[in-house]
């Protein structure tokens, strides 16, 4: 299921009791595809599984354990689910969710924590946000490691209070680290704000969970509620739309209970993964993207999805063919018609996979 060039279906696990219920019939439904993906996921095999061996592992995974499952029972009741639907190690699982958590603190070969793996990239994600009076839309380009390619799905639930939710999965994860909606006309996309080292707080609150809890906001100001009320570990960027009340926020968040919000108009606004309003320190990794979106020009759907399958910059290009980094979708919502429209391949060909009703 998913992933570059294969249909997109979307699994309806329908009325779930618990969340380990879900997890449950998430895990059953896509066993092979989770399976696989830990498989192939070198980060996994080869950054999180021998350091969560280690002694100086233990504290930190205890910490985000408690924490997590403390703030958050029933999606880490998801978790269980999902390593038990699919037969995969829960540590596994358990890992890949907290991934953005955990390898900070992984010692690299010379013992400096602060260095990046030769070859690791981790620009992922590009926005585009537009409020004015013809047009209200947000594009997304859902950037992944190669590893991800072919292991993403869509998961459809109805929660025991009825609210249900559409989420872009990633195999083996709480539903959704990268874009979502739900019945209440509440919509998100992510990208994420790789920070310093110091600007992290090991052993908090994790994105996954806080992006789960996302999927069940009542509106946007209780989205908002959901995404600054908690405390962080490593920031991240969320783009918040509400479908009834035709608004779009940007909230970038870091660790310290700090955030800052953004609200779209007329003029466009592009994210990608820096911080654009918080004072964090930061890798500025981004860069390129951000200063190529800043010479096209974007006004329309059309001008929009042009400029997320833009390929101008040989290095760090907006639109992402490998070989570490894919762009794995696009993504549009578009709040007058009230619809998220998935597309594959470079969006600016127009191929679409899907066209979701958000109402």
């Amino acid at each position: 299921m998913g992933g570059a060039g294969g249909e997109l279906g979307v699994f309806d696990a329908g009325r779930c009791a618990s969340g380990y219920a879900l997890g449950l019939a998430v895990g059953r439904r896509f066993a092979s595809a989770i399976r696989s993906r830990m498989r192939q996921d070198l980060v996994l095999r080869e950054q999180l599984l021998p350091f969560a061996s280690t002694a100086a592992a233990r504290p930190l995974l205890a910490a985000l354990q408690a924490a997590n499952s403390g703030r958050y029972p029933r999606y880490w009741d998801e978790l269980l689910g999902t390593a038990d639907g699919s037969g995969v190690p829960l540590l596994h699982v358990i890992l890949v969710n907290f991934r953005k958590e955990i390898q900070p603190f992984i010692p690299k070969a010379g013992g400096d924590h602060e260095e990046k793996e030769e070859g690791e990239p981790d620009g992922d994600c590009s926005d585009v946000l537009i409020v004015s009076d013809s047009t209200a839309i947000a594009a997304h380009n859902e950037d992944g490691h190669v590893a991800l390619l072919g292991h993403t799905y869509l998961v459809r639930a109805t929660l025991p209070d009825g609210l249900s939710f559409t989420a872009y999965t990633y195999a083996g994860e709480l539903p959704s680290c990268a874009f979502g909606f739900n019945s209440n006309g509440v919509a998100f996309t992510l990208d994420s704000v790789p920070p310093m080292n110091d600007e992290i707080s090991p052993g908090a609150i994790a994105r996954n969970f806080v992006s789960r809890d996302l999927l069940e906001a009542k509106n946007i100001d209780d989205a908002m509620h959901r995404i600054c009320s908690p405390s962080v570990s490593v920031g991240h960027s969320y783009n918040l739309m509400d479908a009834r009340g035709r608004r779009i926020v940007n909230v970038e968040t870091a660790s310290g209970n700090r955030f800052a919000v953004h609200e779209a108009g007329a003029a466009p606004f592009f994210h990608a993964n820096m911080y654009r309003h918080l004072q964090v320190k930061q890798d500025e990794n981004s860069m390129s993207r951000e200063n190529r979106a800043a010479q096209c020009s974007v006004d329309s759907k059309e001008t929009a999805l042009s400029l997320l399958g833009d390929t101008a910059d040989d290095k760090y290009p907006i639109y992402m063919t490998g070989p570490t980094l894919h762009t794995l979708c696009t993504v549009l919502v578009d709040l007058d018609d009230k619809t998220m429209t998935i597309y594959r391949g470079n969006p600016k060909n127009g191929d679409i996979t899907l066209v979701l009703s958000m109402l």
